[in-house]
């Protein structure tokens, strides 16, 4: 029980942490969505793998907050880069249960 709240908490966190940054790189009401991010999507593809896949709970924290970090961005930021590494680590998942 204790492992799912250092994980809520962890990702609660990477959450208003990625929503800060987001808001102090574009200081603009409103701006446009950008394109597809790469270094979000690095970001993301390790948060989740290190998330669903690591089996080790401090791992598993760190992806979390990670993970977090991209999905709190500000509303149209960072969906395109969640999906990818969310895919990215269920397949990963897949095959670490395979073998």
């Amino acid at each position: 029980m204790l492992e799912y709240m250092i994980y809520l908490l962890l990702f609660a966190v990477g959450s208003i942490l990625g929503l800060l940054y987001s808001y102090k790189l574009h200081g603009e009401p409103y701006v446009a969505a950008p394109e597809f991010n790469l270094p979000a999507a690095v970001i993301s593809i390790i948060g989740w793998c290190l998330a669903l896949a690591s089996g080790n709970v401090i791992l598993s924290a760190i992806g979390f907050l990670l993970a977090g970090f991209i999905m709190g961005g500000r509303p149209g930021y960072g969906r395109k880069e969640t999906a990818v590494g969310l895919i990215i680590a269920i397949i990963v998942y897949f095959i670490k249960i395979a073998l």
